[in-house]
């Protein structure tokens, strides 16, 4: 199995992960953000990840350092356990629907780090939860990823249903992404020779 584990200490936050991308979907989620550990599971349940998540950070402040740096944490597992990305399919997309709400995700595993949010949420907050935070997880996992993501909320008139279907549609874009393709052997999946 394709695995990765890792810690991220700072001042701000203090994070324990491990992840395999040939996993069963199952989650151990500790974070003091419920509505964040509910996106984590999302991601961990269809994309078929398994995800140990222990993460604490200065939630006094806010959340935006423990959000960000689990992003980060998260971008580097996937960067690690992808190993020299030989073989993959390397580009997945993805649409997600929840009741009237619908997103579209497209990853590549591109070596170039890049993000494109295309998302107006219906409100600022969900349960005292900052939506724009979301965001900035996005921007902390392509930066250690080395991916090029972009997210579209293409329709939706609750924020909770707009949110679930980007982390929805992120983990089945990235599954497809990260799957082995039998066809190319061990061969990388550019025409530059290089990821």
């Amino acid at each position: 199995m394709r695995k990765a584990e890792l810690e991220r200490n700072t001042k701000e936050t203090q994070i324990k992960l491990s992840l395999a991308l040939d996993g069963k979907g199952e989650s151990n989620l500790k974070a003091d953000l419920p509505f964040f550990v509910h996106m984590i599971d999302q991601l961990s349940k269809h994309g078929g990840f398994d995800i140990d998540l222990d993460a604490k950070g200065d939630l006094e402040v806010d959340a935006h350092h423990t959000v960000e740096d689990v992003g980060i944490s998260l971008g580097e597992a996937f960067n690690n356990a992808l190993g020299d990305k030989k073989g993959i399919f390397r580009f997945g997309s993805a649409y997600a629907p929840l009741d009237e709400a619908l997103s579209r995700v497209v990853v590549d595993f591109s070596g170039r780090p890049g993000l494109s949010w295309n998302v107006n949420f219906t409100k600022e907050s969900i349960n005292d939860f900052d939506l724009s935070l979301l965001k900035e997880f996005f921007h902390g996992f392509v930066n250690k990823a080395l991916a090029t993501v972009h997210i579209d909320n293409l329709k939706g008139e609750n924020a909770h249903h707009q949110a679930e279907t980007i982390f929805k549609a992120f983990a089945l874009a990235l599954k497809t992404a990260c799957m082995v393709d039998p066809s190319k052997g061990d061969v990388l999946p550019s025409t530059k020779g290089l990821l």
